[in-house]
This record gives structure tokens, C-alpha cells and sequence, in this order.
């Protein structure tokens, strides 16, 4: 039940568990991993803040103002685009608003603690009357970090996976992990297990396994490579909020293919549409449009001097 295959690269682990216990309560690793994220990513902002001769003190300020709000957007963003999930009838007021805040039940979404997180450095920076784009340029590595690592919580909770795949990178979970094939086949509707997944399902060591794309894995991967561009290109920056738009255009971009694999993704209420695609798409086309403006301007100003 446990095992988690990569059978195409020849991996197996063995005991993959989602947490461990102490005592009565229960502690869930993909909660370690997001505080192991906040911590990585104040020591990636803590160096830029240092290279680029601002105080790392104010990082860690306005690390301590993030958590909060960054949690919340998250959860707001994840329960906002799944209503139905949490509003049901016969269903009392108080059970409603108790599915909402269980955030032990599982249910962030990324552009939620990012959107958070912007508002955060706007609200933050007028405070201490410091620049909001430098800031932004500055906590992009550190983002990109802090999801880096964040993702691989997803990992230990079999979720944010991908449709079916037997491709090199495919991942296997026992069909016991969700209950078992003949709870699957009653579950796809849900539209998380496809009926694909089922279709193929394969056999190791007498047990069953459905194959995914991992796509959380895809974004970790994707997130490093991001990180390790914009790390090389930060000393060539031309403006202040130009490493923020890089960031910004080089999520997008990878959250526009990534979240087509999904099978869990939050769709928009009135059409048939990836919530995080559409976003993400955006944001690609957002971020363009400002860096080529802010480019040509710095060109623009280069050029009368």
C-alpha cells in the first residue's frame, strides 16, 4: 500500500507513509515540507537581500508577515473553485465552514499563496517605504525555492498527479492507496482517476498499480530549471522588477503545460476550463507585455543619455 514505483526508470520505494504519529497526534510530512520550503526560501532571499546590499533583517520581518496570509490565499484560492466539494445539501452551516478551514484535509493551490504573497510585499513595502518591485526581484528566487521544495510534499500524498501515462517518468501507486480497483472504477467521475488509469492498470508483485504522470515531480523540475536561468541572469537585470516578471513568465509558462496533464485541476464554475491553465496563460501574456514595455523604456533612456 505504501510503495511508490517508477518502473519505466527501474525505482521502487518501498514504504513511502504520508506522516507519523507522536503519541495521539499525528504529524503529516507534507506539512514539514512546506515549513522546510518557508525556511530554504528566507536563505535564498537572505542571500540576494546581501548581494544586493539591502537588510536581510527586513526579509525576515516580512517572512514572518507571509505565512499567514500566504496560507490563507491558498486556501481561499483551493475552496473558492471547489464550492461543491464543501457546500452540500443537508449539510449544516457549521460543518460547511469546518470542511472550509480543514486544512489538515488537504486543499492549497499555489496561485493562491502567490497572489497572497504579491498583496503581502505591496502592503509590506509601503510600510517600510521601500521599494515594492526591488522587493518582488529580490523573494523570486525564494519563491521559486520555497515551490521547489513545496511540491515534493505533494509527492508524499499521492495527489497533483497527471493522467495516465506508461511514458519513462511514469509513476506507480497501488490501487490499494485509494481504496482498492473496484472503489476506482465507482470514483471516476470525480474525474481524478480516469477511466484510462483503470483500463491499464498493472501488476507488481501481485498487486495492483495505476500508472500517472507525476506531474508535481514535472514542476519541481521545472521550477529548478527557472531558478538556475534567472539565478545566471540576475546580474544582467535592467530594471527593478524584472527578475519578478521573469519569474512570473517562466511559471506561467510551465504551469500552462503541466496543468493540461492534471486530472485534479480546479476548473472554472461556468465553463469547462482549467482555473490555473487559464492563470497561468495569463500571466505568460501579462508578463511579456511588462517586460518588453519596461525594456523598451530602459533602451528608450539609454539611448537620450
Amino acid at each position: 500500500m505504501y510503495e511508490i514505483r517508477f518502473p519505466n526508470l527501474g525505482i521502487v520505494l518501498d514504504n513511502v507513509k504520508d506522516g507519523f504519529m507522536i503519541g495521539s497526534f499525528e504529524i503529516r510530512f507534507y506539512g514539514i515540507i512546506i515549513a522546510l520550503g518557508f525556511v530554504l526560501a528566507y536563505c535564498m532571499i537572505a542571500s540576494e537581500a546581501k548581494r544586493t546590499k539591502q537588510d536581510p533583517e527586513m526579509y525576515l520581518d516580512f517572512m514572518l508577515w507571509l505565512v499567514i496570509p500566504a496560507i490563507l490565499g491558498a486556501r481561499i484560492y483551493y475552496v473558492l473553485f471547489s464550492l461543491g466539494d464543501y457546500i452540500k445539501e443537508g449539510q449544516s452551516i457549521g460543518q460547511t465552514i469546518k470542511g472550509m478551514i480543514n486544512i489538515r484535509g488537504g486543499g492549497l493551490a499555489v496561485y493562491g499563496g502567490v497572489i497572497a504573497g504579491i498583496i503581502t510585499v505591496i502592503v509590506f513595502s509601503k510600510r517600510r517605504k521601500v521599494s515594492t518591485m526591488l522587493m518582488l526581484d529580490t523573494i523570486s528566487m525564494g519563491m521559486l525555492v520555497g515551490q521547489i521544495v513545496g511540491r515534493w510534499g505533494n509527492f508524499f500524498n499521492r495527489e497533483a498527479f497527471g493522467a495516465y501515462t506508461n511514458s519513462l517518468f511514469a509513476m506507480a501507486i497501488p490501487a490499494d492507496w485509494f481504496g482498492g480497483k473496484n472503489y476506482l472504477v465507482n470514483k471516476v467521475n470525480s474525474g481524478i482517476i480516469t477511466q484510462e488509469m483503470i483500463d491499464n492498470v498493472v501488476m507488481f508483485d501481485g498487486k495492483e498499480f495505476i500508472l500517472m504522470h507525476p506531474t508535481f515531480i514535472y514542476e519541481s523540475l521545472w521550477n529548478l530549471m527557472l531558478l538556475i536561468l534567472i539565478f545566471i541572469y540576475r546580474r544582467n537585470k535592467k530594471f527593478d522588477g524584472e527578475m519578478f516578471g521573469l519569474y512570473i513568465w517562466g511559471y506561467g509558462l510551465g504551469r500552462v503545460w503541466i496543468e493540461g496533464l492534471r486530472t485534479d485541476s480546479l476548473m472554472l464554475p461556468f465553463a469547462n476550463f482549467k482555473v490555473s491553465q487559464l492563470l497561468a496563460a495569463t500571466c505568460v501574456v501579462a508578463a511579456s507585455i511588462y517586460i518588453i514595455i519596461n525594456r523598451m523604456k530602459y533602451q528608450k533612456l539609454n539611448d537620450n543619455k
